[in-house]
């Protein structure tokens, strides 16, 4: 295809499916969302991203001629060269076809990964990680996610789905995770882990604003409302945005004591809103956890492509296998 010039990204979530046309520097053309109604029929919920991929193109005033392929960031746990979703409780693709299907009916390449490994490459090709090779980039949101660029390339590992980095074990028999296990770094350093930690101190009688900005209803804890606490100096809320982030400094240490990366990049919500009090934790607690000659020189940073990250990501993903393949 000697005229073709963009790739599609596509960021598959829960509650809507974004799409968007990508150049290979970074910049979008054109953008498309529609809700992925995730308990429909497998084959429903694929048309849906099939139908957000051309609205996208259209959005974008580019013939199909000119797109090469189309990258897909989803949760997992997946498998990224059978094409297929190996199981997700909050979208109905378990072992569907999903590259298959949408190559087939879009007439292009089109490739898969976890969301979050999407998340990290964008931050590497397009964001914070640029022109470094050894990354780890690390989400704080709803769970703890992560992604591993070694050598310039995702480490995927035997199982395909490496960086699981939300599941280290910080605690033994610690607080129970919602993966089954004990003392994982996502029971207490997620916004659910700090959820739970909140609605047991306010039944303790412990005073908060929050019961003033939410009342009893915990989906409206929006990074947005952690932020007007700790503007408030809410001593409770404080309390546990320091806790998250020492913990995930602790992991941190480790993994560049495993990992010996140049750049560790710290994204999710909270970060986009709070990073100038949590990112010191974080550097704190790493450079008390690692080997001082490991911790030399190495950069911790907030991600910077924010709501874009995930297209951006998938973007970035189409276009390396595209590479790959000429």
């Amino acid at each position: 295809m000697a005229d073709a010039h963009y790739v599609l990204g596509v960021d598959l979530g829960g509650t809507k499916i974004l799409a968007a046309v990508v150049s290979q520097s970074g910049e979008i053309k054109g953008r498309a969302k529609k809700k992925t109604k995730p308990e429909r029929p497998a084959d429903e919920i694929l048309g849906r991203i099939a139908a957000c991929c051309r609205e996208a193109v259209e959005a974008a005033q580019l013939s199909w001629a000119e797109i090469e392929a189309v990258g897909i960031g989803s949760p997992g746990p997946l498998d990224p060269v059978k094409g297929t979703v190996i199981d997700t409780p909050n979208i109905n693709l378990a072992n569907a076809p999903i590259t298959g299907f949408l190559s087939q009916e879009l007439g292009i390449p089109v490739y898969i990964d976890n969301d979050v490994n999407v998340g990290t490459f964008g931050e590497y090709v397009y964001g914070a990680g640029k022109g470094r090779k050894h990354v780890i980039g690390i989400f704080m949101g709803t769970g703890i996610g992560g992604g591993l660029i070694v050598d310039g390339k995702l480490l995927h590992g035997f199982s395909y789905n490496a960086g699981e980095l939300g599941h280290i074990k910080l605690v033994v028999n610690g607080r129970k995770c919602g993966c089954g296990q004990r003392g994982c770094l996502e029971a207490y350093a997620s916004k659910t882990a700090m959820i739970r930690s909140l609605q047991r101190s306010i039944k303790k009688g412990k005073a908060t604003i929050l019961t003033k900005l939410i009342g009893n209803d915990w989906s409206k804890l929006t990074s947005s409302v952690f932020s007007q606490a700790v503007e408030a100096k809410d001593k409770l809320v404080l309390r546990e945005i320091k806790t998250a982030a020492r913990y995930t400094g602790i992991a941190v240490g480790s993994l560049i004591n495993i990992l010996s990366p140049e750049m560790v990049i710290i994204g999710g919500g909270l970060m986009g809103n709070l990073s100038d009090l949590i990112l010191p934790i974080i550097q704190d607690y790493a450079k008390q956890n690692c080997f001082p000659i490991m911790y030399e020189g190495v950069e911790i940073v907030p991600a910077q492509l924010g709501d874009d990250a995930g297209i951006l990501g998938a973007a970035a993903i189409a276009w390396d296998k595209v590479q790959a393949a000429v």
